[in-house]
């Protein structure tokens, strides 16, 4: 895609150049990732994932959108060491709303408490 093109093309509102890279092998190196995810752009950062929750996981930040989209398109379901990769477009907005419901629902069961409200019916 030329330059031209990249500045018309119209991306849907979940593309961003962040993305999130599920089920990934517990051995793979940051190198091992920079050479796979590489191929397709200038990568700004990538984080992969050591503690036992995150294992698995990797974020890959481009410097261009497009590049981002291209590495998507290409590497969903990519098979590395066995195994197959989902990659997915990091989305913060979802990662808060989940942490605002649990508030949400903490402030409600607290409200309820000091109402006495109970929740039978």
């Amino acid at each position: 895609m030329n330059a031209n093109n990249r500045t018309n093309a119209r991306l849907p509102p979940e593309v961003n150049r962040a993305l999130f890279v599920r089920n990934l092998p517990f051995k793979i190196t940051p190198e091992e990732m920079y050479d796979i995810f590489g191929k397709y752009g200038a990568i700004r950062q990538i984080r992969v994932g050591n503690a036992n929750d995150t294992k698995g996981t990797a974020f890959v930040i481009y410097e261009d959108i497009f590049d981002a989209k291209t590495a998507y398109e290409h590497l969903q379901g990519f098979n590395i060491m066995g195994r197959y990769l989902i990659v997915l477009y990091y989305q913060p907005n979802k990662v808060t709303k989940k942490m605002n419901l649990a508030k949400k629902e903490e402030e409600l069961k607290e409200l309820k408490t000091r109402y006495g409200i109970s929740d039978d019916d």
